[in-house]
């Protein structure tokens, strides 16, 4: 009893009644499970297929892409860690309209992306129960995970620590099994030797052409995009600035672990222009290995990221919708309730409740189109608004704010500009992929008419404003 009375008191509340439960534990293996998406998983033999060894060159540029806008994300949050969302500083810092077209667009792409997630859980979950519903399917896990969300933020936090835990152990089991393989000159049903020169063997930069090479670049893009979700995590955290410091220096660690070294070793046990594009690598891999029950495994893997991507996005478009109402006020003022465990409940019940729009298009096949284009275009919109949150970040190097001998963004006069630059060719680079094409045209019409609507809405409200009327100047 004394113990628990001596974590209560040592929790730390912040001042609009949100608590600091979340521990250095919780946070860094939320980093390490925002970083690998299902994208590691079901998507690298795709991008593999087209662009060969250099797909490692891809995740090298975008990871350290990441990694900088991440430092620039890192350095508001260390002068001001009571902030909910890294969203915020764009209200702040470019000026009220700005900001409330940046919260509802990543607000509602991340319900979008619920959504698919939820789509991905449901075809997941029938490989081994065919005959089940998938909007029932759809329907229990936004429950169990809106619960998990709702009861504290620690519990989101274990869970979300054992999901990431799973994927942890599936890579380093590739990564092993990989580099016994080729210690032991593992042979191949074709006679394929396992070797690490398999990597680069008549090594070319484009060989399926430019167009393939570029083409790849936003399913790269899209298996790092969620990264950010650590920022989002600050708020509810212990020793905010020491912890944020860790998370987010040791991204670019994670990139080139469990990506490329993930990578490395596929592309060591099977010759690159062998592996088939529509099939898990890994499950391949595992097959070769000898274990008959890969493909149920890697089912169970990508099951379980899938559930990490869900649970981090409930997470994170609660704290979003209670930031959006926090700078609205009025009629969104009973958002802004805080329940006694320290929990924007009523925002996160609000986003569970819109989710379940997604178990009821998945039971109309003549929507799944429109549902694909949408939660498209929705994805799209997460470069908008890193693109925005660096332009905040350039203008919180202007202002008072700006902590001299805070965690600064390396190489900040340079790394701003090309940070900014790469955003802007990776959404170029969706023009030139037929399945991107009109995604990102619906993206395109989104920035100009709800982004034209809120700049004459709210142009009227003034620069400096906080994002969030509790946080102090």
């Amino acid at each position: 009893m004394a113990d628990s009375n001596l974590n209560a008191l040592q929790t730390e509340v912040n001042q609009d009644g949100t608590k600091r439960t979340l521990s250095n534990r919780h946070v860094q293996m939320m980093a390490i499970g925002g970083t690998i998406g299902t994208g590691l998983f079901l998507g690298a033999g795709s991008t593999i297929s087209q662009t060969g060894p250099s797909i490692m060159l891809l995740y090298a540029l975008l990871g350290l892409v990441f990694f900088f806008m991440m430092r620039a994300i890192g350095e508001m949050l260390y002068s001001q860690p009571d902030q909910h969302t890294f969203v915020g500083f764009i209200t702040k810092y470019l000026g009220f309209g700005s900001g409330i077209f940046a919260g509802l667009t990543y607000w509602l792409a991340l319900i979008f992306a619920c959504m698919a997630e939820l789509a991905a859980i449901a075809t997941y979950v029938k490989f081994w129960f065919p005959s089940w519903n998938s909007a029932v399917i759809q329907l229990v896990f936004i429950a169990v995970l809106a619960l998990l969300n709702v009861l504290a933020a620690k519990a989101f936090g274990e869970t979300e620590f054992w999901f990431a835990m799973i994927k942890i152990i599936a890579i380093a089991a590739l990564i092993v099994t990989g580099i016994f393989m080729v210690l032991t000159g593992f042979k191949s049903p074709s006679g394929t030797s396992a070797s690490f020169s398999n990597v680069f063997h008549n090594f070319q930069m484009f060989p399926h052409g430019v167009h393939a090479f570029i083409g790849s670049i936003p399913l790269v893009f899209f298996s790092l995009a969620g990264m950010e979700f650590i920022g989002i995590t600050i708020g509810e955290t212990k020793s905010p600035r020491k912890v944020l410091k860790k998370a987010v220096n040791e991204i670019v660690y994670r990139i080139l672990l469990f990506y490329i070294g993930a990578l490395f070793v596929i592309m060591s046990i099977t010759p690159w222009t062998s592996i088939v594009p529509n099939n898990s690598p890994f499950v391949q891999v595992f097959k070769l290995a000898g274990l008959p029950a890969a493909a149920a495994i890697i089912n169970f893997v990508v099951l379980t990221s899938a559930a990490s991507s869900l649970n981090s996005s409930i997470f994170s478009s609660g704290r979003h919708l209670y930031q959006i109402a926090t700078e609205l006020q009025g009629s969104a003022k009973p958002l802004t309730k805080i329940a006694k465990n320290g929990i924007p409940i009523r925002t996160i019940l609000t986003t569970a409740v819109l989710l379940i729009i997604g178990p009821i298009i998945s039971s109309f096949p003549a929507v799944t189109n429109a549902f694909q284009f949408v939660s498209g275009a929705a994805s799209d919109l997460f470069l908008v608004v890193y693109t925005l949150t660096l332009f905040a970040h350039r203008q919180y190097r202007k202002s008072a704010d700006f902590i001299e001998s805070g965690f600064k963004m390396p190489f900040y006069s340079i790394s701003s500009p090309l940070t900014i630059g790469a955003f802007v060719l990776v959404f170029l680079s969706l023009f030139t992929n037929s399945n991107d094409l009109i995604p990102a045209l619906g993206a395109v019409a989104w920035i100009v008419v709800f982004g034209g609507i809120c700049y004459f809405v709210f142009h009227k409200r003034t620069l400096g404003q906080s994002a969030d009327p509790f946080l102090e100047p």
